[in-house]
Order: structure tokens, then sequence, then C-alpha cells
């Protein structure tokens, strides 16, 4: 499984926002889709909210990636 650590700058970061910056999904729409299939988690917990705030200290995870949020 690939750890990826994601520099947060600000308060939060829109969940399709973080999928697509760290590079998991080629596209803001692919990012989209992945949460609304429901193949993304948040802090163990599937997230059906494409913009979910996420903060520092979260940890988002899908199938062989978890992305780190770190302040």
């Amino acid at each position: 499984m690939d750890l990826i650590d994601f520099q947060l700058r600000g308060e939060f970061i829109a969940l399709n926002d973080l999928l697509k910056l760290t590079g998991v999904s080629d596209s803001g729409g692919a990012a989209k889709a992945l949460v609304a299939d429901g193949a993304v988690s948040v802090d163990g917990q599937v997230e059906l909210r494409k913009t979910a705030k996420i903060r520092a200290g979260q940890v988002v995870a899908l199938t062989g990636v978890r992305i780190r949020v770190v302040a």
C-alpha cells in the first residue's frame, strides 16, 4: 500500500481536490466518481460527500493508497 503525506495549506481541503492534487485520480471528475462509488474512506469510515472538508490529522484511504494529511 502506498502512503502519501499531503502538506495542508490552510484550514481544510475538499476531498475531491485532495484526490486530484495527490495524483490518485486523473481529474476532478474522476475523483468525484471514486467518492460517489463509495471507494474512499476518511478515518476508516466510507465518505460519500465529494467536497467533504479534510483537515490536518485525517487519513484518506482507497484501494492501494493511504493519504495522511499533515499541517
